[in-house]
């Protein structure tokens, strides 16, 4: 018996009061009929009590016809049909203006639909005037109780179960109607009280607990003389989901970690640049197919560029360095001018270099940002996502130096199986890409492109000749087998449920 007076110590006084009319009422009306709670509060402390194996809810649901705000009004007034029949009973005729006068305007055309059908009134037109008479089929129709009218006598609600023929008739003429009669599902609720609960039941209730220590009884010390509920610390409640930043946030914060770790400075810049820098900075010829508006988003405006830069840069993509020849054509500064979208973040490391002087070096820079690219929307392909840009300027590296932070950065996002592999980009040489094997797709994927910066960058940039790792990878692709995505645009589709429900990156 030592549980169950524990269990008397923790009741909540909302619990206290569904027992004491228990067993004798079981049925939710009954309950609440007799312990003035409000239902949800003796929704609430049934489910309480059957956390506490005191009793088990058992639930009926079952389909019931209730009366809608028309049907609640016809009883009353009776159906539109029958008050324009006796309108024109009493009246003998009537301008159809004037019935709008005595009834609604609603009222009155499904009035004269139903009763035109039945030959119950007849319709004439004479000096522009519409004018009703009823009929003697309607003076008939008057004296007879429809079995519609019959079946609005019924108590509400009303079992679907058990209808006459007729009953069903009359509920389906009414179904169509405007909100006379519907389907509701009628939910029952009956309590069963357990062993555990039978035991409680012969114990004394009535006894108060106090369920709250408040100042003033702190202050007189009446809290001396009271028995306090105790805690209820193995009551289920419900799980309430918590706070949380979108979790392409979170892997974004993971990964500036990740390279502020490895000693690494953050590069930020404008989402807008000049087609200069995302473009001829980096050696991109201005026929390059990239620079089409079908591959890039191009804005309204002009960009202002230093003179010095820009001549640097259009002598090495006119005539090249002491060890290339460029691309031999006329370079245009107006094309150089347009402004677009930027369609990588490496037009971060471009403006970076020019910054650096010989005597900063060696240096190391990362941006996390978002790029755009005029794609067509699939599940591999986005016009908008993120791109994890780095770049490392030193005299002292090589190749090897960038697969080992490649590598190193991809085995902390969770990849253990990384390779590289030759490729071409035109401000890169030698150029790779990276690819990570997807154990749930048993395949290789393809996430970045990098390389070492080409003398045609870096000598008009940083005005000598010098080494610079680089690398562009795309985050998104990154993240999805993290996730389970199979779908890109997953990513961005802001589903509430998933937002609660989706995992915590590197938990």
């Amino acid at each position: 018996m030592a549980e169950i007076d524990k269990l008397v110590k923790k009741l909540h006084p909302l619990e206290r009061k569904v027992l004491k009319v228990l067993p004798k009422y079981k049925n939710l009306e009954e309950i609440k009929e007799h312990s003035e709670l409000k239902e949800v509060e003796i929704m609430r402390a049934l489910q309480w009590l059957q956390n506490k194996d005191v009793l088990k809810i058992k639930k009926d649901t079952e389909t019931k016809i209730v009366l809608g705000k028309n049907g609640e009004k016809y009883i009353k007034e009776g159906l539109p049909e029958k008050r324009l029949l006796e309108i024109l009973d009493k009246e003998k005729s009537m301008e159809l203006n004037d019935l709008f006068k005595k009834l609604e305007r609603n009222e009155v055309n499904i009035a004269i639909g139903l009763l035109r059908s039945k030959g119950a009134i007849e319709i004439n037109k004479a000096n522009k005037k519409t004018i009703l008479r009823i009929t003697n089929t309607g003076k008939t129709l008057l004296k007879k109780e429809t079995l519609e009218e019959n079946f609005l006598k019924n108590k509400f609600p009303l079992s679907n179960k058990n209808l006459t023929p007729q009953e069903r008739y009359a509920y389906g003429a009414l179904k169509k109607r405007k909100d006379i009669v519907k389907e509701k599902e009628s939910i029952t609720v009956n309590a069963e009280i357990s062993e555990t609960g039978k035991k409680l039941l012969k114990k004394d209730l009535k006894e108060d607990y106090v369920d709250e220590l408040t100042p003033e009884m702190l202050k007189k010390g009446s809290w001396k003389n009271k028995k306090f509920r105790a805690y209820d610390i193995e009551a289920q409640v419900p799980f309430k989901e918590y706070g949380k930043k979108h979790f392409q946030n979170q892997v974004i914060e993971y990964i500036k970690k990740i390279w502020l770790e490895l000693g690494f400075k953050e590069m930020q810049g404008s989402l807008v640049q000049s087609a200069f820098w995302d473009m001829d900075a980096l050696f991109v010829p201005q026929d390059h197919p990239a620079r089409e508006l079908q591959d890039t988003f191009y804005v309204e405006g002009k960009a202002k560029i230093d003179k010095k830069i820009m001549e640097k840069i259009k002598q090495v993509h006119e005539k090249g360095t002491e060890k290339s020849k460029g691309w031999d054509y006329n370079w245009s500064e107006k094309e150089a001018e347009k402004l677009l979208l930027r369609t990588h973040n490496t037009v971060l490391s471009a403006r970076t270099i020019a910054k650096l002087k010989k005597e900063d070096l060696p240096q190391k820079f990362f941006s996390v940002g978002r790029v755009f690219r005029n794609e067509v929307l699939d599940w591999k392909h986005l016009f908008e996502f993120y791109q994890v840009e780095g770049i490392v300027v030193s005299e002292n590296v090589n190749f090897r130096h960038l697969l080992g932070y490649l590598k190193e950065f991809y085995k902390k996002m969770g990849y253990d199986k990384v390779r590289i592999r030759p490729a071409y980009f035109p401000y890169t040489e030698p150029s790779a890409e990276v690819e990570v094997y997807d154990e749930n797709r048993k395949q290789w994927i393809e996430l970045g492109g990098s390389g070492i910066f080409r003398p045609e960058v870096t000598k008009p940039l940083l005005g000598f000749e010098c080494p610079v790792l680089a690398w562009g990878l795309g985050l998104e692709r990154i993240i999805v087998p993290y996730f389970n995505m199979k779908d890109l645009r997953e990513i961005n589709k802001n589903d509430l449920e998933q937002l609660k429900k989706i995992k915590r990156f590197m938990e």
